[in-house]
């Protein structure tokens, strides 16, 4: 790893997906949850899991806001829904 960049910490288990992740701007948990799971199968494996989810756009507002308080999305409670959706996405 570049020496100006800082160790993710020893609960990550592949640093360079996990800076790659960062660099494209992902959050810290979300980073560290695909290198996770990149480094206990492989990165290609990673890539087909998921897509059983209904998209949040399908969602009630009380459901993304559900959502949103479980993963402590500040300001939750006042957003609109399109808003809500973007948080989501990007936390």
């Amino acid at each position: 790893m570049p020496k100006n960049k800082k160790t993710p910490g020893p609960s990550v288990k592949d640093d360079h997906l996990y800076e790659k992740l960062r660099d494209e701007g992902n959050s810290k948990e979300k980073s560290a949850r695909i290198a996770n799971a990149a480094a206990n199968t492989s990165r290609k494996a990673v890539g087909r899991k998921g897509g059983e989810s209904p998209a949040y756009d399908d969602w009630s507002v009380a459901d993304l806001r559900k959502r949103a308080a479980e993963l402590q999305i500040e300001g939750r409670s006042s957003m609109r829904k399109p808003d809500l959706i973007d948080a989501l996405r990007h936390h």
